[in-house]
């Protein structure tokens, strides 16, 4: 098994990609990884919209460089569109807290997951949180009362150079008691 340290160090948002496609079992595996993520009462308060059709990962790429941002998310040769679905809590928590309260920690855990698997495959990701939700949702048919979360850029990088990561020193985000 590869050490999840290495993995997390070596994971960095992909700016540039491979005119390849990624492979569908590719893909399969990525969402289950993120199927698999911890979620609050095992609610699970996820869905996926995987785009791997050419013309529609070019919709889904526009869709997502406005502001003059992201543009190099139209390398990319597919997304995952991660949808927020309403949790199931215990009906013990449910009497204290809105359902909702935990789900976007457990999108977030999911997210995290589907990337560093995609990681681990040789591919890249990059998280993109802002995009053009209301094209984005007529683009793929997705339901108004559905909450477009955020979408995943996925693809071979073009390079594999590791960027260094710039984050705050451990002793400054760290306290033990």
């Amino acid at each position: 098994m590869e050490d999840f340290l290495e993995l997390a160090k070596t994971r960095q948002s992909c700016r540039d990609y491979l005119d390849k496609p990624v492979e569908r079992e590719k893909l399969e595996r990525i969402i289950e990884a993120a199927r698999l993520a911890p979620s609050a009462c095992n609610s699970q308060p996820w869905s996926f919209v995987v785009v791997e059709t050419p013309a529609t990962v070019a919709e889904v790429a526009d869709s997502t460089t406005i502001l003059g941002i992201n543009k190099y998310l139209k390398s990319a040769t597919a997304f995952i569109v991660v949808l927020e679905e309403t949790a199931e809590l215990i009906q013990k928590l449910a009497q204290l807290v809105d359902s909702q309260t935990h789900a976007q920690g457990d999108l977030g855990a999911a997210v995290l997951s589907l990337c560093l698997e995609a990681e681990s495959l040789g591919l890249g990701t990059c998280i993109a949180g802002v995009f053009d939700r209301p094209r984005l949702r007529k683009l793929l048919d997705i339901p108004p009362e559905k909450k477009i979360f955020m979408v995943v850029a996925v693809g071979y990088p073009k390079s594999e150079r590791v960027r260094e990561k710039s984050r705050k020193p451990f002793a400054e985000i760290v306290r033990f008691v």
